[in-house]
């Protein structure tokens, strides 16, 4: 199955890290992917800009609307994705809880809902 794993933290909390401490925990990100990789698990990974480079959009009554930065106000934001394939939540979970950034914010474990296709 697959599962989708979006990477929340404090964008502040990286802000206010040392080159070094943002370069390790890079590091150990990327070890880990590939090893995720090698395993089969990893499908993608992709980090996202900050949020003050976010747009969120709407349509309402046919009228588009715009607004700078994400639409939530909440403490942590998503700083990138991960979409693995794991035998079950069970796995996916213990896949997610050795990113090093857990240590940071938190990592949301989704599954990928399977469209039928005709």
């Amino acid at each position: 199955m697959k599962y989708l794993l979006f990477c929340c933290h404090e964008e502040k909390k990286l802000d206010d890290m040392s080159k070094s401490e943002c370069d390790a925990l890079m590091d150990e990100t990327l070890a880990y992917c590939e090893k995720l990789k090698k395993s089969g698990h990893l499908i993608v990974a992709e980090p996202l800009e900050p949020i003050q480079l976010a747009v969120t959009v709407r349509t309402r009554n046919g009228n588009v609307s715009i607004t700078d930065g994400p639409f939530a106000e909440t403490k942590e934001q998503i700083g990138g994705f991960f979409l693995i394939n794991a035998a079950d939540v069970n796995e996916a979970v213990q896949i997610a809880s050795k990113f090093p950034s857990v240590r940071l914010g938190s990592m949301e474990v989704r599954t990928v809902m399977e469209l039928a296709r005709p």
